[in-house]
Formats: structure tokens, C-alpha cells, sequence
């Protein structure tokens, strides 16, 4: 039954996003009048993705999502090109360490953000197609996960391990609600685990994560930093905090808070009170993600709702875990609240699509 979008979708998704800039300018302003002389650099590039973002989500909102299955191969053919490209000395440009980024003047774009819809599109037409096949192991099962495994190494070849977990844990449960055996997926959860223990241990960068996740007063200077300096944002945060603006570990004590633990200086400056505004904002959005798959008579809708949903609360997940300690520091942002103008349009585009899969629910 054709029906007006969510607009409790909606809403939510516009009260996190505006708080995410008035989050990044309270984070930023000393480091963007420190690096340009000006205090609202970052708050106005992310206001510029913002208002591109909200045009492309509601555009994509009025895009019938059922074009998406018929492209949906070609679709995935573009971002593997993307992806590929971007590994290229001279195309692709490195920053903190990884080459994930195609420079555009100051502005950059990350093929990887972008892949995590493609790649949602594709295995959920894949599994609409091969409902019955999804029950074998090798006609089924063995050819999608090859293909998530070719971008998940395109992607790890930049590097870039976070946004890779974050796709292969969403494609995952995206698999696994097609019905698949479970026994399937404790063999594949021991094998990955064996595969994720050999990728640390290939990186000597990555052991130091770890051992600083594990004992981060091992090295309080080095591997360590990032995550005690989380740790004292969060620490005096309290009920309601040291109060807007006054952040403490935002004088250049947290890196660049305003991208990957922008959670941190919520936590301090606005203390529990500014937690529970998060965590519920985005707890409505997962909701109303599930609520919109669950109530889909498409089969490929279903899928497609779900993986977005997903993808979107695994991806903050990660980052809330982070943040405070749990795992160690993989370089997730937190969609709508961190900096990054690729994590934002992507974020707001999976919105659009289930804005739009939203009018087509029974």
C-alpha cells in the first residue's frame, strides 16, 4: 500500500544530525582556529555535506527502491572499480596511513563509505533470487561470501579494517536471517576470528592497538594516548556534565575529537544526559529501520530495509564500543555526529532508501 514516508524516520535522523554539528563546532573550534584560523572551519564544511545530504536523502526517498535491484550489479561493479582505483599512487591519496581517499582540493571521498550501500544493494538481491539456494552451503552460501570476501580485501589492502568489519558483520547477519544453518556460522565465526588474529598479527601497528586496548598505561604516550584521553572525557562527565563548550580534552589533548570519539566530548560536556539523547536518537532510528523491513511484503525490500538498518547501529556500535574501551580502536566513525562528509552523505542516502521503502509497506 503506497503510503507518505516515516516521518518519525525522518525527524530522528535531522535531531541527530543538527546535534552532530553543534557537537563537531564545540569539539572543533580549537583545533580549526589552531590548523585554519578559523574556529568555524569544520562546522561549516560538515553544514555544506549536511545540506547535500538532505537534498540526496530526500531525493532518494521519491527514487522507487525496486531500480536499485535492476542495477544492483552494475552497481557493484562501480564500487569495486572505486575501490580499486583508490589503492593507485596518484589517484588515490593517503591519509592517516590508509589510501582510502580520492582528493578533491580539501575536501575528500571514501569509495569504502560508499561500497557499504553497494554491496547491502547486491547481497540483498542476491538473496531475494537464491531464497532456496540459501539452504546449501556451496551453491549458495560459499558464492556470496567470495564476492564480500574480494571487497573485503580491496578494502583491507588500503587499509582500512574498520569500515571492512563494518561490512562483513552487517552482510553477515544479513546472511544469516536468510535462514542459513547456524552451525554454518560458528565454523565461519572461528575461522574469521583465526583470519582477524592472523591480520593484527601481519600488522605490527595493529598488535600495538591491541596491547594499548588491553593495557592502555603500557604505553600512556604512544598506542595508549587515544584511548586514556577518551577515557578522561568521558570519566568526569557525570549526570549533565561540565556544561556546552567546556570540554576540557578537546585542548588538544584528544586528537581531532570531532571525527572517531566526538562520543567523548558529548560524554564530558554534556555527561549521562547527553548519552541517553544518543543512544535513544539512534536506538528510534534502528527501530524504526526494523519496523520498516518487518512490515515489507517484498521480499527484496525486507532485505534491503534490514541491511541498512544494520549496517547503520553496528557501524555506531563499533564506535561506541570504542570509545569507551571495550575494543580496541579501529577507526569507525559515528554516523550523523562525526565529521567526515562520506560517512554523512552515505549515512543520509541509507536513510532515503528507506524512506522509500517505507511507502510501500502493508
Amino acid at each position: 500500500m503506497k503510503k507518505n514516508f516515516n516521518k518519525t524516520l525522518f525527524l530522528a535522523v535531522i535531531l541527530i544530525t543538527v546535534f552532530g554539528l553543534l557537537m563537531i563546532y564545540s569539539a572543533s573550534f580549537i583545533w580549526a582556529e589552531f590548523k585554519f584560523n578559523n574556529p568555524y572551519h569544520f562546522v561549516i564544511m560538515q553544514g555544506i555535506f549536511f545540506l547535500i545530504g538532505l537534498i540526496l536523502m530526500l531525493v532518494m526517498a521519491k527514487i522507487d527502491y525496486h531500480i536499485y535491484y535492476k542495477y544492483a550489479n552494475v552497481i557493484l561493479i562501480i564500487c569495486a572499480i572505486l575501490l580499486t582505483l583508490v589503492l593507485i599512487p596518484g589517484i588515490g591519496s593517503i591519509r592517516n596511513g590508509s589510501r582510502s581517499w580520492f582528493g578533491l582540493g580539501p575536501l575528500g571521498i571514501q569509495p569504502s563509505e560508499f561500497a557499504k550501500i553497494g554491496l547491502i544493494i547486491y547481497v540483498s538481491k542476491y538473496l531475494t533470487n537464491n531464497e532456496k539456494l540459501m539452504k546449501s552451503i556451496t551453491k549458495g552460501v560459499l558464492p556470496i561470501l567470495g564476492v564480500i570476501g574480494l571487497f573485503f580485501l580491496l578494502i583491507m589492502l588500503e587499509p582500512d579494517f574498520g569500515s571492512a568489519m563494518v561490512i562483513v558483520l552487517t552482510l553477515v547477519v544479513l546472511i544469516f536471517i536468510s535462514g542459513v544453518n547456524i552451525s554454518f556460522f560458528v565454523k565461519m565465526g572461528l575461522l574469521g576470528l583465526m583470519g582477524i588474529v592472523g591480520i593484527i598479527i601481519a600488522a605490527p601497528y595493529r598488535i600495538k592497538r591491541i596491547v594499548s586496548f588491553l593495557n592502555p598505561w603500557s604505553d600512556p604516550l604512544g598506542s595508549g594516548y587515544q584511548i586514556l584521553q577518551s577515557l578522561y572525557a568521558i570519566g568526569p562527565g557525570g549526570l549533565i556534565g561540565q556544561g556546552l563548550f567546556n570540554s576540557r580534552q578537546k585542548f588538544f589533548y584528544l586528537p581531532e575529537p570531532q571525527t572517531d570519539f566526538i562520543f567523548s566530548i558529548i560524554s564530558e560536556e554534556l555527561g549521562f544526559l547527553g548519552v541517553l539523547i544518543v543512544t535513544s536518537l539512534f536506538l528510534l532510528i534502528f527501530y524504526e529501520g526494523i519496523s520498516i523491513s518487518l512490515k515489507q511484503n517484498d521480499l527484496f525490500g525486507k532485505y534491503l530495509a534490514f541491511g541498512l538498518s544494520f549496517g547503520l547501529i553496528i557501524q555506531a556500535s563499533l564506535n561506541l564500543m570504542v570509545v569507551v574501551g571495550l575494543i580496541p580502536v579501529t577507526g569507525v566513525t559515528l554516523p550523523f555526529l562525526s565529521y567526515g562528509g562520506s560517512s554523512l552523505l552515505v549515512s543520509m542516502a541509507s536513510i532515503g532508501i528507506l524512506l522509500n521503502i517505507s511507502k510501500n509497506q502493508f
